[in-house]
């Protein structure tokens, strides 16, 4: 319960006593002083003038004694009607009149409408106070309590992770077990004068696992966990963001030690400029120098540590980034392949997995994949696996599950007719023959001519024989030939090309043109970068963007001409490879018509005799 609660219910009881005490002493002096008589006698109290004063009310009428009886100083009597008084006055019998009792619709004239009125005020005030369902800032939109943190609090039994069930990001482990060292124990941490950070901020690509490990940290140091987004700070009011960063710490010193985890930080933390000089201080602006102020002000010797997660660090305030602030930051990337097979470790334990199955080869061939990707791919397995009522998960239904999430869900009810088959299968062949037969190229796993996801009439699988973080021009060529084979096909085949290749056209232009704009790899226009940064310094593949206020239109002439030529020489070469295996082509194409599916093997069977290109140089 909050201070304002407790003082409201507090106040609520002092008056409710207040109001009991003097409703009994009201009770006990009527019982105790006045005298409740007929009518008849209190007609002979006044003849025989024993009455002081006499108070005439709607119903009742009430006398003092001139002198007490039996400790009464009032008596009280009902109203008669004076001819009804006069009338039995004459026999000498005892008369007074019933009062009908309406005490209920008294009760319920007076206390119903109070009670409405409290009832309304206190159903007002809890939803005001955020005390509804939603909890804190909840109901009305938590008027009353609007500058709360909404952070929950998970201690270690409720995170329930460890640092054992977070695979393929052994370096950012390592660097965070100092934070979890130094909040199990500050004073054997610190002996030599050292202090732990203040902030870590964990950035990464989506999917890599920097929540998880932020709450891994938490179950190993055993402390509270104040978990919160970035964007639950921003609110329609200004100074509300920087009320929640104030009391978001407020009540992590008051558990310390304990771990604030921000998500998203980028929300929160984006870097200030001109945009913000339009409006003056807006709400963002105010929250971000709150937290500043916060991280400055706070004692790391308490034994609160501040982490924070984002996959746009690039847009960060520099600011958060100096030191005293974020004083480290640890990248948590994409795993390889020793990553992969300990993360699909992880994750299998969770399923039931055929006894043989080789979780390697499901890493070799998940080249690229996130943490998350990865719990994906167990999890589309085990489905495949339990459709096809199997009693345990197998190799093909890895393999299966990643032909879904990497081509689509199989269209079954999209039928092709016999020329799109033939031109799809071509399509298809001319990507696998061209990477067969360039040296360095990715083995391929699988050519497929059945429908699969949004438009894509077929694929042809690749799987990289190993992880690859720098590639040679030649490679790149390589790559480029493998993407417009399916164009040459066509064009060699057909005499012109299709609508099939327009996505293979799209990556190998913008391959060829980060070849000439970022990587300076074209012979002509030099060692020179002609692009503008990459938007974000953590995706894996960034389209190269022209910085034409600093190009003259004649370099810019010269950077299409050199991208233009890139593809045209990896369109012929592709053409010649084709040319120059043409039997092969056909007998492939009509084999893959025939069966829909060639997987490696069946694939090495029918490219019997492929004739090898030189490496594109």
């Amino acid at each position: 319960m909050s201070g304002t609660k407790r003082k409201w219910s507090h106040w609520a009881s002092l008056l409710t006593l207040l109001l009991a005490l003097w409703l009994l002493r009201d009770l006990w002096l009527q019982q105790n002083t006045i005298a409740t008589i007929p009518y008849s006698q209190f007609e002979l109290y006044l003849k025989e003038g024993k009455l002081a004063e006499v108070t005439v009310g709607e119903r009742l009428i009430t006398g003092r004694l001139k002198q007490a009886e039996e400790g009464k100083t009032s008596l009280v009597a009902v109203r008669v009607e004076p001819a009804m008084a006069e009338h039995l006055g004459q026999y000498g019998v005892p008369y007074s009149r019933a009062l009908e009792s309406d005490w209920l619709s008294q009760l319920l004239s007076w206390i119903a409408p109070t009670a409405v009125f409290l009832g309304f005020w206190y159903w007002m005030n809890r939803r005001l106070m955020g005390a509804g369902k939603g909890g804190v800032g909840g109901g009305l939109g938590g008027l009353m309590g609007i500058g709360q943190s909404h952070a929950k609090t998970y201690v270690e039994q409720s995170t329930g992770v460890r640092f054992d069930d977070v695979a393929g990001v052994d370096e950012a482990k390592a660097e965070l077990q100092e934070i979890v060292d130094f909040l199990k124990d500050p004073k054997a941490h610190g002996r030599l004068g050292a202090h732990v950070p203040k902030g870590v901020l964990l950035m990464g690509p989506t999917g890599t696992g920097k929540t998880l490990l932020a709450r891994a940290v938490a179950g190993e140091a055993g402390v509270p966990f104040f978990s919160i987004s970035g964007s639950e700070f921003i609110e329609m009011f200004v100074g509300v963001g920087a009320a929640r960063v104030r009391d978001l710490f407020e009540q992590a010193r008051a558990k310390a030690p304990a771990i604030i985890f921000i998500d998203e930080l980028d929300a929160l933390g984006k870097a200030r400029g001109a945009a913000s000089l339009i409006g003056g201080h807006d709400e963002r602006e105010q929250t971000l120098n709150q937290l500043l102020v916060e991280l400055d002000g706070f004692d790391p010797r308490v034994g609160v540590v501040l982490l924070a997660a984002t996959n746009r660090p690039e847009i960060l305030d520099p600011a958060l980034l100096r030191a005293g602030r974020f004083d480290r930051q640890v990248l948590v990337d994409r795993p390889d392949r020793k990553g992969r097979l300990d993360i699909l470790r992880v994750h299998v334990k969770k399923i039931t997995l055929a006894a043989g199955t080789d979780l390697d080869q499901v890493a070799a061939i998940t080249v690229g994949f996130a943490g998350a990707d990865l719990a994906n791919v167990v999890n589309e397995a085990a489905l495949v696996a339990t459709r096809r009522k199997a009693d345990a998960v197998t190799l093909e239904d890895f393999t299966q599950a990643i032909e879904r999430i990497v081509a689509g869900i199989e269209k079954k009810h999209r039928i092709l007719s016999d020329d799109e088959k033939k031109l799809v299968a071509y399509h298809e062949l001319g990507h696998a023959l061209t990477a067969l037969a360039l040296p360095g190229s990715d083995p391929v796993h699988k050519v497929s001519i059945v429908p699969h996801g949004i438009g894509a009439l077929g694929y042809t699988l690749q799987r990289p024989s190993q992880d690859r973080h720098v590639m040679r021009r030649s490679e790149l060529l390589t790559k480029m030939t493998v993407l417009l084979g399916g164009r040459a096909a066509e064009q060699l085949v057909f005499g012109e090309p299709s609508t099939g290749a327009a996505d293979d056209l799209v990556r190998a232009t913008d391959l060829a043109r980060d070849m000439v704009l970022r990587f300076g790899m074209d012979r002509h226009l030099g060692p020179v970068s002609y692009a503008d940064r990459p938007h974000s310094m953590l995706a894996a593949e960034n389209g190269a963007g022209l910085r034409s206020e600093q190009n003259s239109p004649d370099t810019a002439e010269r950077i299409d001409a050199a991208v233009r030529q890139l593809l045209q020489e990896a369109l012929l070469r592709a053409r010649d490879i084709l040319h120059e295996n043409r039997e092969i082509l056909d007998a492939a194409a009509a084999a893959l018509v025939a069966k829909e599916t060639l997987d490696e093997a069946e694939l090495q069977a029918v490219s019997k005799g492929l004739k090898a290109a030189a490496r594109p140089s």
